[in-house]
């Protein structure tokens, strides 16, 4: 499914062809720290380079199995993004075109989007029809292909991500966010411990329960409660999966093996009046913290 930020640093402060034309006047701009800036890319062009820095994360970092064109092409690229907005992270003090300066992205693909457009991308592996069935009133938008360059994997990087997500959704009224985390992998029992405390502590429950598909669900109750070392676990989670969880979120019940991407997915529910009050104070109510 998609490595999103697995296997970075931990967030100390974590949460197409149709992309805007903005221009380049900057207002557009969702936040700022220092040289790194975040927004939505503007051209066909940036999300072309935004392909490109995934195609450097997920094939030759970690070793995801793409299509033959893909790797002829050294791109990640799949029927979403034609449709979804691409947050990319640039840093402006590299020289060069925009397209040079990407070095973080986050894909993001809203409800209203989404129903003209083949539905959800996490569709494939998860019951989402029936948890936004269940919020007729709600408006969800699914985060998913995030990944930052090695030598960007910082804490300052990860929260202009967050801003970036957190502005978006305050500009297109939001209500939930949702999408696939992972795993590197394809065996979950080898993240028994991790995967255990997700299911004993933060599944998703009531009116946010969401399961795996059925033909695809992998157990995560691999250990009994009372055997689980929580410090332990908490190590053993991916960093993007903990800054969720700081967060507020839950995750679905269940895991999905991706054999393409060589993980083993999650799914992370986290509406947005369930975020963490300090982490709405820290980045502001009206995403004011890092704006330009």
């Amino acid at each position: 499914m998609t490595l999103d930020l697995a296997q970075t640093i931990a967030p100390a402060e974590m949460l197409q062809k149709t992309a805007p034309a903005a221009g380049r006047s900057g207002t557009d701009v969702l936040g700022r720290i220092g040289n790194l800036e975040t927004r939505i890319a503007r051209s066909v062009t940036e999300i072309d380079a935004a392909q490109a820095v995934r195609y450097r994360v997920f094939a030759e970092e970690m070793q995801a199995k793409l299509s033959p064109d893909a790797v002829r092409r050294k791109r990640d690229i799949d029927a979403w993004d034609m449709v979804c907005d691409h947050l990319l992270v640039l840093d402006t003090s590299i020289e060069g075109d925009a397209e040079e300066q990407i070095v973080g992205t986050y894909r993001l693909l809203r409800q209203d989007v989404a129903a003209v457009s083949g539905g959800f991308y996490s569709q494939s592996e998860f019951d989402v029809d029936a948890l936004i069935a269940r919020h007729p009133e709600k408006r969800f938008m699914e985060l998913g292909r995030s990944c930052v360059l090695p030598a960007y994997r910082t804490k300052r990087t990860v929260e202009l991500l967050w801003q970036g997500n957190w502005a978006y959704s305050l500009k297109h009224g939001i209500d939930v966010m949702f999408g696939c985390a992972s795993f590197h992998g394809i065996v979950p029992e080898e993240h028994a411990l991790a995967l255990s405390f997700l299911h004993h502590n933060v599944l998703a429950k009531d009116e946010w329960n969401v399961s795996a598909r059925p033909e695809l669900f992998r157990t995560m109750d691999l250990m009994p409660s009372e055997g689980i070392d929580t410090r332990k676990a908490l190590s053993a989670l991916p960093p993007l999966i903990k800054g969720y969880l700081r967060l507020g979120a839950t995750v679905g019940n269940g895991a999905v093996v991706d054999h393409g991407f060589n993980t083993t997915d999650v799914l992370i529910v986290l509406p947005i009046g369930k975020i963490s009050g300090r982490y709405l104070n820290y980045y502001g109510a009206d995403a004011g913290r890092f704006a330009s």
